[in-house]
């Protein structure tokens, strides 16, 4: 009897709790307005870790992109039609765009939804660095990608034909158009609007699967980049990457300049490790860096030799063509630009002319401490030089020698030392004076 009345008892509080259950469900919200590259590769892999974690009802990705790396797009492609979550990518706000690879990921995704005013395809692909290729090897590339698209395309029941030919024929679609086209499911002007236009639809996963989404009511959570990954997001532009370099390479040559300052080279070599990190994640020119080392070799040089500003503008010239080299990214969005390129390269010309000028006078300039400064100074015979004795300079006892006798008490100026003994000889100058002749 009091197993029977505990079971019951078990049975209600189970029923209780399964509204609970339903209700904890939500939506995972991420947003991608940047390129396509590791940084944002690695972000949505863990949201969807996440959102499975949770057992969340769906996850929610909010894209703008021009385009990035076909690697990781591939990779993104993966974890989408992996996800045990169903994916909803949404084009939005109006204005944004899904482009190149954003395309792909726009059709890889269980749901593809766009916002009035986006438009998306152009998924050509680009060679690394605008290079021209041969026939052979564009074809390749051009299959290569196609394939891609249909695998993704039909699977999820889209226009294979017309999907493919934004790769063929680099075409592009308003979301009017790609609606009408089969290309995405629907037009949502809101997250809200979209949501509700999703409830209880069923939807066909990616592993042939059938799943109806109960997204009434449920809330939209957010999920944010880490602090590693938001850095690292803007360390990924490359016209951020190449300003750390060449400020880093400033600061060591400041440091080379100026030893023991210690504060320059500290800060230069930070920014270099920090740029060559991001580099690093970048598909990066190795022909490029030898221009940019190149140039700081000519602004070297600069110091060594009065080349009168030809080795500084020599290196202008080498930095801003490295700067414009060093990413081989295949959108503009992924190259240094030329603006950036310029604005780092002139300026640190300039700066680098102005320290060799500073430099230069310096090393004109006659010297005027320790034993060489001594050259010139007019000073009393303390005693009688014939041709040794004592000379009075700067107030100190000197052992001197002249050519001839000196009488004691006779000014006289200073032509040369030997260790502790001056080269003396009459002087009529004013004491306190320098020699003209020296």
């Amino acid at each position: 009897m009091k197993i029977s009345r505990m079971l019951r008892a078990f049975f209600c509080l189970a029923i209780v709790a399964l509204p609970g259950s339903a209700a904890s469900a939500q939506v995972l919200k991420i947003t991608v307005n940047d390129t396509i590259q590791p940084i944002t590769e690695e972000y949505i892999a863990r949201a969807l870790a996440e959102a499975d974690h949770r057992k969340d009802e769906a996850v929610l990705i909010e894209i703008n992109t021009p385009g990035g790396l076909l690697d990781s797009t591939r990779q993104i492609i993966q974890s989408i039609t992996t996800s045990r979550v169903p994916v909803i990518m949404y084009v939005s706000p109006s204005g944004s765009r899904a482009a190149s690879a954003g395309f792909f990921l726009l059709e890889s995704a269980d749901v593809a939804v766009m916002a009035p005013g986006t438009n998306t395809g152009a998924a050509h692909p680009v060679t690394i660095g605008g290079e021209k290729m041969d026939d052979v090897m564009k074809q390749k590339m051009e299959n290569d990608a196609a394939a891609l698209m249909r695998s993704v395309v039909s699977r999820r029941g889209r226009n294979i034909e017309v999907a493919e030919s934004t790769v063929r024929e680099s075409k592009s679609f308003t979301e009017q158009e790609a609606l009408a086209k089969k290309l995405i499911d629907f037009i949502a002007p809101t997250d809200a609007d979209l949501l509700h236009q999703l409830d209880g639809t069923s939807i066909h996963r990616f592993d042939g699967t059938t799943v109806k989404l109960n997204l009434a009511g449920q809330p939209v959570v957010p999920f944010d980049m880490t602090l590693k990954e938001s850095i690292l997001a803007h360390l990924m532009d490359p016209n951020i990457a190449f300003i750390l370099l060449a400020v880093g390479a400033l600061a060591l040559y400041a440091e080379l300049n100026h030893p023991g300052a210690v504060l320059p080279g500290t800060v230069g070599v930070v920014f270099i490790l920090v740029a060559a990190f991001a580099l690093n994640l970048l598909p990066v020119r190795f022909a490029a860096l030898v221009l940019i080392l190149g140039a700081f070799v000519l602004f070297g040089l600069e110091a060594k030799f009065a080349s009168h500003g030809v080795l500084t503008i020599g290196g202008i010239a080498l930095l801003t063509l490295g700067g414009l080299l060093l990413v081989d990214g295949p959108i503009p969005e992924m190259r240094v630009r030329l603006v950036t390129a310029l604005v780092v390269s002139i300026p640190f010309g300039l700066i680098t002319a102005f320290l060799m000028s500073i430099a230069l006078r310096a090393r004109h300039n006659k010297v005027v401490t320790g034993a060489q400064g001594m050259i010139g100074e007019l000073g009393l015979a303390e005693t009688a030089l014939s041709p040794l004795g004592k000379v009075l300079v700067h107030g100190e006892i000197w052992d001197g020698v002249a050519a001839g006798d000196i009488p004691a008490g006779k000014q006289i100026v200073v032509r040369g030392i030997d260790g502790l003994t001056l080269r003396v000889e009459p002087s009529t100058e004013t004491a306190g004076t320098k020699s003209p002749t020296r």
